[in-house]
C-alpha cells in the first residue's frame, strides 16, 4: 500500500505524498525526537525528510525494501546528520540553582532511574545508540532495523548485544558505587 503511494508520489501525486504524510508523520515525528530530545528540531527534521521523499521518491525500490524502512533510514540519517554537526550550547547564568519545589519520591525516583537511562544512553557509540533505538523505542524488529542500519542481520544483532553489554557494565558499575555510598 505505501509502496504504491511512492510510485505516485514519484509522478507527482500530492494527494498520496499528503496520505502518506499523514500516515506515518507522527511515527517518525516520535523517532526523531528520541534522538534529537527536541521536539520542534524533530518536526523539522522530519520535514526535511518528506521533502527528499518527495523530490527523490523515484529512487525507492520496492523490491528491495518497505517504504517503513527506507523512510527511516532517511530519518536516522537526517538525525545522526544534525547531532554531528551541532555542538552544545553553554548554559545560561543561574541554570544550576536548586530547585526547592517538594517532589513526591515515587516521582522523584522514576525521574531519576529515566534520566539515569538517558545518561547510560549516551556513552554508546552512535551505532550502538541507533540500535537500542530502533529496536527498544521504536519497536522494529531486527530485521528491520538491521535494514535500516544497512547491516546484515547478524551484524546487527552482534551489535545489539555489545549495547546490551555495554548498558549492563555501565550500569552494574553505578549499582556498585551506590552499595558502597550507603555501606
Amino acid at each position: 500500500m505505501d509502496e504504491a503511494l511512492v510510485t505516485r508520489i514519484s509522478a507527482g501525486d500530492k494527494e498520496a505524498f499528503r496520505v502518506l504524510a499523514r500516515r506515518h508523520g507522527a511515527r517518525f515525528r516520535a523517532l526523531a525526537y528520541r534522538f534529537m530530545g527536541d521536539m520542534m528540531l524533530a518536526e523539522d527534521l522530519v520535514q526535511e525528510a518528506f521533502v527528499k521523499l518527495w523530490t527523490h521518491a523515484g529512487r525507492f525500490d520496492a523490491g528491495k525494501a518497505k517504504f517503513t524502512t527506507w523512510f527511516h533510514r532517511i530519518v536516522v540519517n537526517k538525525c545522526l546528520d544534525e547531532k554531528r554537526k551541532r555542538k552544545p550550547a553553554p548554559l545560561p547564568e543561574g541554570y544550576d540553582t536548586a530547585d526547592t519545589a517538594p517532589l513526591a519520591d515515587v516521582k522523584l525516583e522514576n525521574t531519576a532511574a529515566s534520566q539515569h537511562l538517558k545518561d547510560v544512553l549516551t556513552t554508546l557509540s552512535e551505532r550502538q545508540f541507533t540500535a537500542v533505538t530502533l529496536s527498544y523505542f521504536n519497536g522494529l524488529s531486527n530485521k528491520e532495523a538491521a535494514e535500516v542500519m544497512e547491516l546484515n542481520i547478524k551484524a546487527y544483532e552482534s551489535l545489539l548485544v555489545r549495547s546490551r553489554a555495554q548498558m549492563r557494565k555501565m550500569l552494574m558499575a553505578d549499582k556498585a558505587d551506590l552499595l558502597s555510598a550507603f555501606a
